[in-house]
Formats: structure tokens, sequence, C-alpha cells
């Protein structure tokens, strides 16, 4: 919530597990302890550029004992004699205020945490190794099932086509073999009609051989 004019905390929603929180550039001048009843949780606060003037109205800030840091950087109450040994004196529970602790050593860069912050979450979201490569073999395999049914469908029309050749061929032989049947009844035919003729001619040969 930084940078919207914000005078007053009165109104802030109760986020028990709210760890950051942005105030800076505002118009805070007191009522930090609603902080401590609303947000229990915080380890990081900043209050940069608002308008607390005196160690007073920070006092109350000592119920947030998960406090790490605190950012009151470009507020009035910086240009108090012993500033920084005053507000560390303070809250003990705090190691950084505006950025450094009390030995002057700078605080890790809170993007850089942000950013581990979301890659732990993209780790999370993504799942477990392995499941979009199970979804690629199951893909995989409604491709070769694809296939399958393609070569099975080239499979049957092969075949039919093969049955409809076979059905050509056996028309055919029948016809071819018809013919034979008949050729073959054809020289029957002819020795049978030799055979009655020479029925026919014995009777006259006999009578021709009774008068002689």
């Amino acid at each position: 919530m930084a940078n919207v004019e914000l005078t007053s905390l009165a109104k802030l929603p109760t986020l028990s597990k709210l760890r950051k929180l942005e105030l800076s550039d505002n118009i805070i001048s007191g009522g930090l302890e609603v902080l401590a009843e609303r947000c229990p949780n915080l380890t990081y606060l900043n209050l940069s550029g608002n308008k607390i003037k005196d160690l007073g109205t920070v006092e109350a800030l000592q119920n947030l004992k998960n406090l790490k840091s605190l950012d009151l950087f470009n507020c009035e109450i910086t240009n108090l004699e012993d500033y920084r040994d005053s507000i560390f004196e303070l809250l003990h529970q705090i190691t950084y205020l505006d950025g450094f602790d009390q030995e002057d050593n700078e605080a890790p860069d809170s993007e850089d945490d942000d950013d581990e912050d979301e890659d732990d979450e993209d780790e999370d979201e993504a799942g477990p190794p392995g499941e979009y490569e199970e979804e690629d073999d199951e893909d995989d395999g409604g491709s070769d099932l694809g296939e399958g049914e393609e070569e099975e469908e080239v499979g049957l029309s092969y075949l039919m086509k093969e049955e409809i050749q076979d059905e050509d061929d056996d028309d055919d032989y029948v016809e071819e073999g018809g013919e034979e049947e008949e050729e073959d009844k054809a020289p029957e035919a002819a020795v049978a009609g030799i055979r009655g003729e020479k029925r026919k001619r014995d009777p006259e040969d006999e009578g021709e051989e009774e008068d002689d």
C-alpha cells in the first residue's frame, strides 16, 4: 500500500499470515499498535516517507515479536540524535533498520528473497517431475493407436481386394471348366452317334445276308 495517501491504519483487515507490509510514502503519523493486532506475524515493515516524528510512536511496534526489518527512512524521526541506537534499544527484536544492522552491514536484498519465494511457488505449481513426461507418453500412445487403426483399415481393404480377385478367378475357372466339359461331351456324343448308326445298319446287313 505504498504512496496511496493513507493517513490511518484503523481499517486495516486482519492478515495473520502476512509477513511483509509496504506502507511507504503515505501520511501515517501514529496508530501503529493496530499492526500488532491485525498482522502479528510481520517480519518486514516499511514506513519510510511517512509523518512519524518521535520514539513514542514507534514504541507500539514492540508487540511485533517476529519483526526483523524496519524502514523509517525519510521520516522526521531520523533527525533525532542517536536515532539508530535509540531504535535498536527500543525494539530488541529487529535486526535491520533502514536496510542496515547495528554493525552497518547491509541487509540482503528483499527482491532476491521475493524471487526465491516465487521460484519455490513455481516449482510447487509445476508438480512432481515426470508428470508431463507421462502426459507425453499418453499422447504418443494415442498416436500409435491411430497409426494402428490406419494400418488395420489398410489391411481390411487389401484383404477385400484379394477376395474380389479370388472370386473373379473362381468364375474364370468355372467358365473354363464348363467349356472343357462341353468339349469332353462332344466326342462322346459323336461316338454315341456312330454306334447308333452301326446298330441301325446291322439289321439291314443281316437282311441282305438272309436274302443271299
